[in-house]
Order: structure tokens, then sequence, then C-alpha cells
């Protein structure tokens, strides 16, 4: 317990400087010894350290999955743990740390991508809590920067949230969207050209307070390929399986 408090201690002074050579003094600890820490760090009282522990979760298994694959896959199993309800818990922060995981290693990515894409569907693993909804669309977001045709299951799925009472869920969407270039979801994002919500955005290393409206222009900036086929969520899942 003693060696677990120490090395959280050492991991938030890192985390809390984010100075010149942070990821590489991360990567220089017992990799999977720096799991543990990191996981109570996710629901650290302070935003910008948890975003930072998110980042440095992903960080840390990546670099164990290039080495470990096996034990990589125990700490996404870990974390889809804390998502189910049969855990006794709430999973804050999972989400997240599941998004910057999969966009950082390609090859998880493709192992877990649908699980992540089924607490988006009603009939899958729906994750009801707003909050959690946030955390899912922040890393459907994250991966699809890195893997979009991994998330292209995703586009008609994004809808509902489009049209959420909860500005941080139409903004989180419309940041999601962006990424993913769909011509689908073009009279979705117009639609909230004009929307003066306001959220919370973590990118580039910093969160950001931005509007929906801002992030819904940026997402009809990007140009789309031209449109084959309509997409569906199924379609697109199954293309994972």
């Amino acid at each position: 317990m003693a060696v677990f408090r120490q090395l959280k201690a050492h991991i938030r002074m890192l985390l809390a400087v984010q100075g010149p050579g942070m990821e590489s003094a991360l990567l220089a600890l017992p990799a999977r010894q720096a799991v543990n820490p990191l996981f109570s760090l996710l629901h650290d009282s302070d935003p910008s350290l948890r975003w930072r522990a998110v980042s440095a979760m992903g960080l840390v298994v990546a670099n164990i999955a290039d080495r470990q694959i096996e034990s990589a896959r125990v700490v996404m199993r870990r974390l889809l743990w804390n998502l189910n309800e049969e855990s006794g818990g709430i999973g804050w922060g999972s989400p997240e740390a599941m998004g910057d995981i999969l966009a950082r290693h390609e090859g998880l990515a493709r192992e877990y991508a649908r699980f992540f894409l089924s607490f988006l569907q009603p009939e899958g693993n729906f994750i009801e809590h707003p909050l959690l909804q946030r955390g899912v669309l922040w890393g459907l977001g994250r991966v699809a920067r890195a893997h979009p045709s991994l998330m292209t299951g995703s586009i008609m799925l994004l809808v509902p949230f489009l049209h959420s009472p909860d500005a941080s869920l139409r903004g989180l969407a419309a940041w999601g969207a962006g990424a993913l270039q769909s011509p689908f979801l073009a009279g979705e994002l117009a639609a909230l050209r004009e929307d003066d919500g306001v959220l919370s955005l973590y990118r580039r290393g910093r969160i950001e307070t931005i509007t929906v409206a801002r992030l819904a222009g940026e997402a009809l900036a990007v140009r789309p390929p031209p449109p084959h086929s309509s997409p569906t969520a199924s379609a697109g899942l199954d293309r994972l399986r």
C-alpha cells in the first residue's frame, strides 16, 4: 500500500507539473504498476489532472500493448467492467480512458471498437447516465480522429445526441461527427450553427470552453466524401466483427 501511495503521488506530481519530459518519465515507470494509480486519478477532484490522467492511461497502456498485448487486454477488460452495472461502481473516466487507449493503439482499436460503440446502441450496452455518455462521445471523437474507418458504425448513433437537451452531448456529438466526415450528418450539424450552448472540451492537451455552434461549424468545414449509400449502425458494426 505504501508503494502504491508513493507511486500515485509521483504520477500526480508529473501530471500536475506537465513539464518537458513528462511522457518519458511516465513511460520510465514500471508500466503495470502505474496502471492502478492512474485508475484512481481518473476521478480526481481536479478536472485538469483527471484529463491528464486519461491521456497518461492511454500512453501507458498503448506502450504495454506494444510489448505485452495480453496485459493491455486485462486493462481493457477492467475498464469495460467498470462500466458494467454489475460492477457496483459508476465508471468515471473509464470511457475516456478507453477512447484514448484505442486512439493510440490500432491493434486494440480493432479488437475493442465494436464494444465501445455498443455503449451508444439502444439494443447493445447502452449507457444511460448523461455524464458517462459525455465520456463515451469524447472517446468516440478521439478514436475517430485516429482510426475513422473503425467508427463509421457510429454515424447514425450520433443523431439522437445531436438533438439532446444537454449542450455537452450536442457539442461532443458534433465534435465526433466532424471526425467522421459523413455527408449524412450535414443537415443535423447545420441545424446547430446558431446553437449558443456552452461546453468544455479536452483536446490538444487542454480544456477549452466552446460553443456547440463552433463545433458544428468546424465539423461542417471538413469536406466530406461523396455519399454512396445510407449508413446504418448495424452495418458498421458488422464490418467490425
